[in-house]
């Protein structure tokens, strides 16, 4: 794999970046959105290999290939698994010309100070290691935002940052991902208070690679219109954050430069139960739908 290639592909190429990300605690309700339902499997094995075939499903379709999807977000799991006989990451690089990134974080702690930070990774060098065995590109890390506490919000951003120089020292673009809550009666304040400190770290980062942002599509169109700007950004990709695919769209369209990385929006309408011919419809709907919203 060629890493200028794909940081290229990555910065400059049109489309979105689809999260097949789902973990332990999310992937239960991917299923039944999915139309599987917990009492067709037992046990955690068989709920990923359930998992891992509607995510085969996704990336062997004729409508995902790397014209439209830039990127592709996989759950630890996914990397180490196969597809048509290939590794994920490699399948997806070699085969469909999308870039494999790895989800690294192991979900949030409760909340505290108004938002929750990341669990403890002890094992982080490793999962790193084992990234780049499989051609990794980048990471992803997710805290969550949901009121407007500077002290609790510096917190997960300090923690992000903290997180990304890891990543970044072991040869791999972050995705720094603290989501702010669709739901928080203080979003515009949460996303004011953030967007300062994540220029203020920005400002103290001197590491060789770049960073990716995923942040939650804004109260203000093009509220993080610097960000995107910045020479130490590599791209601003947004999430659905619980909006449906056409709200978040809608939302998406009108926030020049930024592009969509979304998981539960991109699989809305997919169903266990579809024709391969239905399947194909319905996601050719999907990609074109969020592509078209990522190329404002």
């Amino acid at each position: 794999m060629s890493f200028n290639e794909q940081q290229e592909k990555f910065r400059s190429a049109t489309g979105f970046v689809a999260a097949l990300d789902q973990s332990g605690g999310s992937t239960p309700k991917a299923l039944a959105l999915y139309g599987i339902g917990e009492d067709t499997y037992e046990g955690e094995q068989e709920m990923y290999e359930q998992v891992h075939a509607m995510r085969t499903r996704i990336m062997t379709n004729a409508a995902f290939t790397g014209d439209r999807i830039i990127a592709a977000i996989l759950f630890e799991d996914t990397m180490q698994r196969f597809v048509e006989g290939k590794s994920t990451s490699d399948y997806l690089w070699q085969v469909k010309h999308v870039i494999p990134i790895l989800k690294i974080d192991k979900g949030l702690e409760a909340e505290t100070d108004g938002v929750q930070v990341m669990k403890p990774m002890p094992a982080l060098g490793e999962t790193l290691a084992l990234a780049g065995q499989h051609g990794i590109f980048g990471t992803k890390m997710r805290s969550v935002i949901k009121t407007a506490n500077a002290a609790g919000i510096e917190r997960v951003v300090d923690q992000q940052f903290s997180v990304a120089r890891l990543v970044i020292a072991a040869g791999m673009v972050p995705i720094i991902e603290p989501e702010v809550d669709v739901n928080s009666a203080q979003k515009s304040e949460c996303e004011e208070i953030l967007r300062t400190a994540l220029t203020a770290h920005l400002e103290r980062l001197d590491e060789a690679l770049p960073v990716v942002f995923k942040l939650t599509l804004p109260n203000e169109d093009n509220y993080y219109r610097t960000l995107i700007d910045h020479d130490k950004v590599l791209r601003v990709v947004a999430l659905s954050g619980g909006y449906t695919r056409a709200d978040a769209c809608e939302k998406l369209s009108r926030n020049q430069g930024m592009i969509a990385s979304f998981s539960r929006a991109l699989t809305e309408g997919l169903n266990a139960g579809m024709s391969d011919a239905e399947f194909t419809g319905a996601l050719e709907q999907s990609i074109a739908t969020i592509d078209t919203a990522s190329r404002t």
